[in-house]
C-alpha cells in the first residue's frame, strides 16, 4: 500500500515537473528594446496596409503605440523569393532592433511551392538572427475554404524558438468588418492587428 502511495506521488510530481518545464519552454521572451530603437516591419501589401486611409497602415498604428519608428517595409504583391532579396539590405541599412515578419500571403494566392516558402522564410529569420535582431513572426491563413494559419509558420516558430502569433491575421480576416476586400484589412483591421502586436511585444518582454 505505502509503495503504491509512493509510486502515485512519484507520478504525480513527474507530470507536474514536465508541465512545468513545457510551460517555461513555450514561453519564449525578447529583450527589451531602447527608448531610440527602430522596429522593422517587414512583409507585402498587409505591412504596406493596402485597404487602409489616412495613414492607417499598421505600422504607422503602432509607432503611435510604442512611441517608437516603426519601418514600413511592405511591398504589396512580393512573395517570399523576393522579400528575401529585399531583406538582406534593409537589415543591413535600417540596422532594426526587432524584426517583425508578415509574409507569405502571396506565394499563397500563387499556389507557390511550400517547402520553398518555408525555406525562404526560414532564411529571413536566420539573416535576422545571426545579427542578434529579434524576431516576431505573424502566422498567414493558407490558400482554402475555411481560412486557417498555414502550419510552417508555428513550425518555424518552434524550430527558432520566435515570439510567434498564430490566430491573429486569420481572425481578422475572417471578421468582414475589418477588412477592405477579400485579403486586406481595413483601418479597423490595421488597428486591430497593430494594437494586438504591441499586446504581444509587452507580453514578451520588449515594450
Amino acid at each position: 500500500m505505502k509503495r503504491q502511495l509512493m509510486c502515485r506521488i512519484a507520478t504525480q510530481m513527474l507530470v507536474l515537473v514536465s508541465l512545468l518545464l513545457l510551460q517555461a519552454c513555450s514561453k519564449v521572451s525578447m529583450p527589451a528594446l531602447s527608448d531610440n530603437a527602430q522596429i522593422l516591419a517587414f512583409g507585402d501589401s498587409l505591412t504596406y496596409g493596402k485597404g487602409a486611409r489616412d495613414g492607417g497602415d499598421y505600422p504607422a498604428v503602432l509607432s503611435e503605440l510604442t512611441g517608437m519608428r516603426v519601418i514600413n517595409a511592405g511591398v504589396s504583391g512580393e512573395t517570399t523569393t523576393q522579400g528575401l532579396t529585399r531583406l538582406t539590405a534593409l537589415l543591413a541599412q535600417e540596422e532594426p532592433e526587432l524584426l517583425i515578419l508578415l509574409e507569405g500571403g502571396n506565394d499563397f494566392l500563387r499556389n507557390h511551392d511550400l517547402a520553398k516558402t518555408k525555406a525562404n522564410l526560414a532564411a529571413m529569420i536566420e539573416q535576422a538572427q545571426v545579427r542578434s535582431i529579434p524576431v516576431l513572426l505573424l502566422a498567414v491563413p493558407q490558400k482554402s475554404i475555411f481560412l486557417s494559419p498555414a502550419e510552417i509558420y508555428s513550425e518555424l516558430a518552434e524550430e527558432y524558438e520566435l515570439v510567434f502569433m498564430e490566430e491573429t491575421l486569420t481572425d481578422l480576416l475572417k471578421t468582414p468588418s475589418m477588412k477592405s476586400d477579400t485579403i486586406h484589412l481595413n483601418n479597423q483591421g490595421y488597428q486591430a492587428l497593430a494594437t494586438a502586436i504591441h499586446d504581444k511585444l509587452m507580453q514578451a518582454g520588449a515594450l
